[in-house]
């Protein structure tokens, strides 16, 4: 059976329009927790895409839109196409975690990373994927301690004040060992909604970390099934981290400069105490 693009994707989309403000796309954002939306007109075509990152490019500008932020060329595809062509370019094209469907020009849906890890993985259940720092098995939905620490104390101190620790998640963090299966891993990141996660040791000792872009190199490359079967053969080993008293600035750069979504917060022996995403940064 070869699959179509409605097939798999998701028909619940949340657009947002190009006039809206950068503070109502990342509400929006925050509130369906999705990373991107896309931007449409009045008569529901698309006109672009708005991502996290593009929000905290242009967070100084406090009259900005969204179509000031939005990025214009968009990748779109037929509610026909065929799903292996989808996978094929979110491989290509790094960045891309959202595709949006249209049909005579309107928005019918989009395709997600999670999407096409979640079709690979229908039937499968959540079993021992992941644990808690801490020892124990991690089979919930995401813990209310995943919130960022520093959310509600901040306020408005200036960015050049803080440190990562002041708005690093480090509660209720979920990481998992190299040896894990990578259909185990595609679970643990579709249960919790993460991009990415951290690869510890037995010491909680970080050793790289695994995102959906890694999962979908590794499940398949020409067609065929690649050699890896476990996280250390497809992870990013040669990790960027921060420290806890590292300026927050640091992170920055990382995050809306460099375009990474989540960076690991590890101390003096490299145990990993926390992580900072682009959602702790805003």
């Amino acid at each position: 059976m070869v699959l179509r693009a409605r097939d798999v994707m998701t028909e619940r989309v949340v657009t947002i329009w190009a006039d809206a403000s950068l503070t109502r796309a990342q509400e929006r954002m925050a509130e369906s927790r999705f990373s991107a939306l896309p931007v449409v007109d009045r008569r529901f075509s698309l006109v672009g895409v708005i991502s996290l990152v593009d929000v905290l490019r242009h967070r100084g500008e406090p009259e900005a839109t969204v179509g000031d932020a939005m990025t214009e060329q968009v990748l779109s595809v037929l509610p026909t196409t065929n799903v292996s062509i989808v996978a094929h370019r979110m491989r290509v094209y790094g960045e891309l975690r959202l595709v949006p469907v249209v049909d005579k020009g309107v928005v019918v849906g989009v395709i997600t990373r999670s999407d096409l890890l979640r079709q690979r993985n229908a039937g499968g259940v959540f079993r021992r994927a992941a644990r808690r720092l801490g020892g124990s098995v991690a089979a919930a939905p995401l813990p209310e301690a995943m919130a960022p620490r520093g959310a509600g104390r901040v306020g408005a101190r200036p960015i050049s004040s803080l440190r990562v620790a002041d708005v690093m998640t480090d509660g209720g963090l979920v990481a998992i060992p190299p040896e894990l299966a990578l259909d185990e891993a595609a679970e643990v990141l579709l249960s919790y909604r993460f991009t990415a996660v951290p690869v510890v040791d037995d010491g909680d000792r970080l050793l790289g970390i695994v995102s959906e872009a890694d999962l979908m190199h590794g499940s398949v490359e020409g067609g065929r099934m690649m050699r890896a079967r476990t996280v250390a053969g497809v992870m990013t080993h040669d990790v960027e981290v921060v420290r806890p008293g590292d300026p927050l600035a640091d992170a920055d750069q990382l995050l809306s400069q460099r375009g990474f979504r989540v960076v690991p917060v590890v101390d003096d022996d490299g145990v990993l105490v926390g992580v900072i995403s682009r959602s702790d940064l805003l």
